[in-house]
């Protein structure tokens, strides 16, 4: 493991230690605003938990734990999706939690309770998806920043990002981070196939994990193009956009196949003797109706003055999304006018097969350690240690036949990269959506997984201008501030985002 990545899970880990002192000390000291997190009524239908012991004083403390939507969480991980508006909270955490509660933890349901078990479990689970989703983070950053010092400042602020509360709490953030992150990963590293599963289960976890199809779109055009212009073989560039559309489809699946299931349970199977108004409309997606319905979700609702302090709440961290925004536009518009957009059409994609080429010459050498070893380890060893150079001179001709190919590549990476675009255009729509659509308070942790106001932030904190340096003293107050405002009144179950 390189020195930076395993600093930066240290300090993950670190961070998720901080954020989980400071819950429970704020539980401590203050009393909770809202106590009926506490209750627990036994579920509509038969349950497993109902074999579980009588709640004690230590099982109410630990189950009080799942505040806000944790709550909701934890009763669909208890008895499943009972109401319709529980259909709002994706699967992908109810189910893990659930697993976890009775298998890995399921010696505690005796002494906590199965409920409070479920509870543990999905602290425990997103604590440590958190460490995982730092690492890729890093990961990531040095994929797309071509800079290793960049990434690690980019991860040492996602470590200690504002919503970081949420991550750390019965929130589904940590798994759709995880999945997301690492996803992309994959697919900027070449592996298509774990990149779409990954990509799949971060739909499956929060619903605009299914906007990560676009990175697989982008991926496509790139390819189409090179297949189409470069290499003159239209049909490379047809299966490419194929193979793309056959992936954006398995990504969307996990959310559609959930809205299918809450039509045949309510709309088809349902108690009511009359079908719900969105049961009747073409296209039946309860996920939009609960929203609207139910939250008030909708464009230009949320504009209202009663609403300002909530604007006021989000105002850091959209501000801070518009200047990232801003700033990898001007970057990017730069390396328009600079370099072609066929030049970096090619550049992005040799980088892409060199780290693809790369991954599969370190599995190989692996494969092989572990083959040789068995049998004769000194001479497996020095075989492997010869496979390994071969394979790194393999990837290192490939690599500098690709500079040597292109004269202005690290002229690009010092600019930016076309990789960027679709990251720009991806914290573009979630902003415009948490601003104009959403609950606007919610922004400080809808905005929280996405790679550029990290990576713009981290900027900021290393330019030597004096007026970046006020910025950056403002950022890191921001940060540490809504951790601790974080800690303090969302854990006792006061509004927060």
């Amino acid at each position: 493991m390189a020195p930076p990545l395993a600093g930066v899970v240290r300090l993950a880990a670190a961070s998720r230690v901080l954020v989980l002192s400071l819950s429970l000390l704020a539980r401590l000291l203050f009393r909770p605003y809202d106590t009926s997190a506490s209750l627990s009524p036994p579920c509509l239908s038969s349950s497993p938990s109902a074999a579980s012991s009588p709640p004690t004083n230590l099982s109410a403390a630990v189950s009080s734990l799942a505040v806000w939507d944790g709550v909701h969480f934890a009763r669909s991980a208890e008895c499943g999706y009972e109401y319709e508006q529980s259909f709002a909270f994706l699967p992908l955490l109810p189910a893990s939690i659930a697993l976890l509660a009775r298998s890995l933890f399921a010696p505690l349901v005796p002494v906590l309770g199965y409920r409070a078990v479920l509870v543990l479990s999905g602290y425990v689970l997103n604590n440590v998806t958190f460490v995982a989703a730092a690492a890729y983070f890093y990961r990531l950053s040095v994929l797309i920043l071509k800079d290793r010092k960049a990434a690690y400042r980019a991860s040492v602020l996602f470590c200690f990002n504002p919503a970081s509360v949420f991550y750390s709490s019965l929130y589904s953030e940590s798994l759709y981070a995880l999945f997301s992150l690492g996803g992309l990963f994959y697919l900027f590293s070449g592996a298509n196939t774990v990149a779409a599963i990954m990509l799949a289960l971060s739909g499956s976890a929060r619903s605009n994990g299914a906007l990560n199809a676009g990175y697989f779109c982008f991926q496509a055009l790139l390819q189409a193009y090179d297949a189409a212009v470069r290499k003159k073989r239209p049909l490379f560039a047809i299966q490419a956009l194929v193979a793309a559309a056959l992936r954006t489809i398995f990504i969307f699946l996990p959310f559609f196949a959930f809205q299918a299931y809450a039509y045949l349970n309510i709309c088809v199977h349902g108690s009511s003797e009359e079908l719900r108004p969105w049961c009747k409309t073409k296209v039946p997606l309860l996920y939009g109706f609960i929203q609207s319905h139910y939250w008030g979700v909708g464009f230009l609702r949320y504009f209202q003055v009663k609403q300002l302090p909530n604007f006021l709440l989000a105002s850091p961290v959209l501000s801070l999304a518009v200047y990232s925004i801003i700033h990898y536009t001007k970057m990017l518009h730069q390396l328009f006018r600079t370099t072609s957009i066929h030049m970096q059409i090619i550049t992005a994609l040799e980088e892409s097969s060199v780290e693809s080429c790369k991954g599969s010459d370190d599995m190989t050498v692996s494969r092989s350690e572990l083959s040789t070893g068995s049998t004769n380890k000194t001479q497996g060893n020095s075989k492997v240690k010869q496979r390994k150079s071969i394979a790194t001179e393999k990837a290192s001709a490939t690599f500098y036949d690709t500079m040597s190919a292109n004269q202005n590549i690290k002229e690009i990476q010092d600019e930016g990269s076309i990789l960027l675009l679709p990251f720009v255009l991806h914290l573009a729509f979630m902003t415009f959506t948490a601003f104009f659509v959403m609950h606007v308070q919610v922004s400080t942790r809808f905005l929280s997984a996405s790679p550029p106001i990290y990576w713009a932030a981290g900027h900021i904190l290393a330019s030597p201008n004096c007026s970046s340096r006020r910025w950056s003293y403002l950022i890191c107050v921001y940060f540490i501030a809504y951790i601790l405002l974080g800690s303090l009144l969302f854990s006792n179950f006061y509004p927060f985002t």
